[in-house]
């Protein structure tokens, strides 16, 4: 059952805010574009500690569960890996509370939807 009872992420930008893996550059943080339709979710990223990244999983309710990969501007090492995240509403806009696990342990970070001017 999809009962998702936040709107589709289809078409929104998110930036992240908070990071347990690494310190946020507030000036250029990653940048996440989502697309969504029947379930499927998908995108890309770019900012920060990451020259690119892809990602794709699926939304169930008001979570989604991905896979993803990036390349690290720090060395050009590829990183893969999967995560869940809970879609939240603020007083802005949706967020995402992403977690996932890296370098062997649960890590966190949040990413806040970029208003549409």
């Amino acid at each position: 059952m999809n009962t998702q009872t936040l709107p589709s992420l289809d078409g929104r930008t998110f930036r992240m805010v908070s990071s347990t893996t690494s310190a946020v550059n507030p000036d250029a943080p990653s940048t996440f574009h989502y697309f969504e339709k029947d379930g499927a979710v998908w995108g890309d990223y770019t900012g920060d500690t990451v020259t690119f990244g892809r990602f794709i999983g699926t939304r169930t309710g008001d979570s989604i569960s991905i896979h993803f990969v990036h390349v690290l501007v720090a060395d050009g090492t590829v990183v893969t890996g999967a995560g869940d995240s809970d879609i939240e509403r603020d007083e802005n806009g949706l967020r995402l509370i992403e977690h996932y696990e890296m370098h062997g342990a649960p890590q966190l970070s949040v990413c806040a939807e970029v208003p549409i001017v």
